[in-house]
């Protein structure tokens, strides 16, 4: 049994990390065993989620540095830049347009009863007001204040704190385009640095992987019990009442997943589409698991530099940044629980309020944090851009952590995609990989 597991691959150890964390779960809430799972399951999954957010900067700032560095021609770096930031726009446009189609169609928010209604306003009230003043503080800012966030006034303190993610990005290209434009012999002991570091990181992401299966199972089991509480029919009368949601938004979810990325990976590259998605699974498990794009980064890099051919100079930029910027899942989740929570209070969204949707989810993707619920806060300024009452965020809270474990699976798909085939236009890609080819 134990010969069985060690050559298991990771993506199944992983799988059955979920498994068993679910099993736990509900047999943690069948027979009373909530505080034990608190005390003694629960810390693991933290742990777990720490040693990946530990790895988070260093990786990005090494991996960016040394991506950016290897670069002999500097145009380059703008045209990778700009297609970058064309694909993410473009792939969010399609997602919340696809959302807006399906919640129009399937009107999930017409069967909501009034009475679980009031009950679930009364009881996230509290929540609710602590998400809306801090969207009201993001909708208050000026026009270019998210630019003027880019730039750290000290790169100490934005390197303590993940949030800062994008000011780390900046100062990591800055640096990367000055080793770049200095002559080689002069920067040859800074770039045999960092290409050092970057093997020491790779290593890390090693050894902590190694504990993903634990990390997931702990993770699961937990969010399980803290989803159902005391009484497993309560949940399963949750579930019933949002159907409809669940259904509309997830099948959202899988349009995107299995349809339009394989689409898209198929018009402009070699790779096919059991290969990518194979390729890819272990970044996927990651995302479900923490709800985190920020998590799963690193075993992002390592699966589509590995098992897809994908350049590290390509990798290392396309992915930290689209861990930022490109939220494809989540822009789709706004834009569902929006027009839901219009039809719940019984208000028809004209297609003038449906554009202005639109263009707030995807400005607003730029600004959501790739961290477990960065996207509630973002979907109340999309409530009150449509004059929505923001206490309708309380009938999508509940259900908001299992759907967003869904949403981070298209976040990192996204990524991945966009990394293959803006390595494929630059001639960065060498499909299938060499590793597998001598394999």
């Amino acid at each position: 049994m134990l010969k069985k597991w060690k050559n298991m691959p990771l993506w199944g150890k992983i799988v059955a990390g979920m498994v068993a964390g679910v099993i736990w779960g509900l047999m943690a809430v069948i027979l009373g065993w909530q505080e034990f799972s608190e005390n003694w399951i629960m810390p693991f999954g933290t742990i777990f989620l720490n040693m990946l957010k530990l790895i988070a900067v260093p990786l990005i700032f090494v991996s960016l540095v040394k991506g950016m560095a290897s670069l002999t021609d500097i145009s380059k770096l703008s045209r990778i830049g700009l297609k970058t930031l064309g694909f993410f726009m473009a792939s969010t446009v399609v997602a919340i347009t696809v959302g807006l189609l399906i919640v129009n169609i399937m009107k999930p928010g017409h069967a909501f009863p009034d009475s679980k209604r009031a009950e679930m306003q009364e009881e996230y009230a509290l929540s609710v007001g602590e998400k809306e003043s801090v969207a009201q503080q993001v909708k208050e800012s000026r026009p270019l204040d998210f630019l003027v966030e880019i730039v750290p006034e000290n790169i100490i303190d934005a390197a303590s704190d993940n949030r800062n993610i994008l000011q780390i990005i900046f100062f990591a290209i800055l640096f990367g385009l000055a080793v770049a434009l200095i002559p080689h012999e002069r920067v040859k002991v800074v770039k045999q640095v960092f290409d050092g570091l970057n093997e020491i990181i790779l290593k890390i992401v090693d050894l902590v992987m190694k504990f993903a299966p634990i990390g997931v199972f702990a993770l699961l089991g937990s969010l399980v019990v803290e989803f159902t509480g005391d009484d497993v029919a309560e949940s399963l009368n949750l579930f019933t009442s949002l159907g409809l949601y669940i259904v509309a938004t997830v099948l959202g979810y899988l349009v995107m997943i299995f349809m339009f990325y394989p689409l898209i990976m198929r018009l402009f590259t070699p790779v096919g589409y059991r290969d990518f998605y194979k390729a890819i699974s272990p970044a996927q498990m990651i995302a479900f698991s923490t709800s985190s794009s920020a998590a799963s980064l690193p075993i992002s890099m390592e699966v589509v530099e590995r098992d897809l051919g994908v350049s590290k100079t390509i990798s290392s930029f396309v992915l930290p940044i689209g861990t930022t910027i490109n939220m494809d899942g989540t822009s789709l989740y706004q834009a569902v629980g929006a027009v839901f929570i219009a039809q719940a209070f019984g208000f028809d969204l004209s297609m003038a309020q449906q554009l202005t949707i639109v263009l707030t989810a995807t400005l607003a993707s730029i600004g959501t944090p790739g961290v477990p619920g960065g996207g509630v806060v973002m979907l109340v300024i999309i409530l009150t851009s449509v004059g929505l009452p923001a206490e309708g965020l309380a009938m999508v809270l509940a259900l908001d952590r299992p759907l967003d474990m869904f949403r981070t699976v298209v976040n990192v798909t996204g990524n991945c995609a966009a990394s293959t085939i803006i390595a494929k236009s630059e001639n960065e890609l060498v499909y299938p990989p060499v590793n597998k080819e001598t394999a």
